[in-house]
């Protein structure tokens, strides 16, 4: 009996195991939804645009870990912000192709390009920023590293502004006829007739 048993039991491992390694393999979450968790509307922009805060975040969230543990005035020496800096450097590694899509989809609006490379520009200043500077107490440094919130939603802003004016332009600009069409659709004047 105990051995029908085993050979019940092993034939069940076996029959279950596929089941139990597909589930495992179904709960990965893909690459946008980990760097941009709250877009809205599957955009390469929207996405780039949540990273910047959502990224930034996780590493705030590490290095306000490191600073518990430590303190303020260790949380930087020997290997105590080691986890800190990894974040910023899996997260600059990680970012490079929201970025590059949003470039891209960006292409006909040069502001918001332009604006997109502010944003980014600003991210990569505000990473290096979380280290606690000499001299700040607590308050000070929680509100220093709280401001590229503002400044990330402002330049968001003027971002989708731009990319919503590009397209309202582009509409205006695909409706309205171009002067040489207009040109040859309109019939030549006669000349006047002189009078002999």
């Amino acid at each position: 009996m105990s051995r029908i048993f085993l050979v019940l039991i092993a034939f069940g491992a076996l029959v279950a195991s596929p089941f139990a390694a597909a589930q495992k393999d179904a709960a990965a979450p893909k690459p946008d939804t980990y760097l941009c968790p709250n877009a809205t509307g599957g955009k390469a922009v929207d996405c780039f645009l949540n990273a910047v805060e959502h990224l930034y975040t996780m590493c705030r969230q590490v290095k306000s870990i490191e600073i518990i543990e430590f303190g303020y005035e260790k949380s930087d020496e020997g290997v105590n912000g080691a986890k800190s800096e990894y974040c910023v450097d899996k997260h600059k590694l990680s970012m490079t192709r929201p970025y590059q899509a949003a470039l891209r989809e960006a292409t006909g609006s040069r502001s918001a390009v332009d604006g997109l490379r502010g944003i980014y520009d600003l991210w990569l200043k505000a990473l290096a920023g979380l280290k606690w500077q000499a001299g700040e107490d607590d308050q000070q440094y929680k509100l220093r590293i709280g401001r590229p919130y503002e400044a990330f939603t402002e330049q968001a802003t003027t971002v989708r502004t731009a990319l919503e004016q590009g397209t309202a332009d582009s509409r205006i600009a695909a409706a309205a006829p171009s002067k040489a069409a207009t040109a040859k659709s309109k019939p030549a004047k006669a000349a006047p007739k002189s009078a002999n």
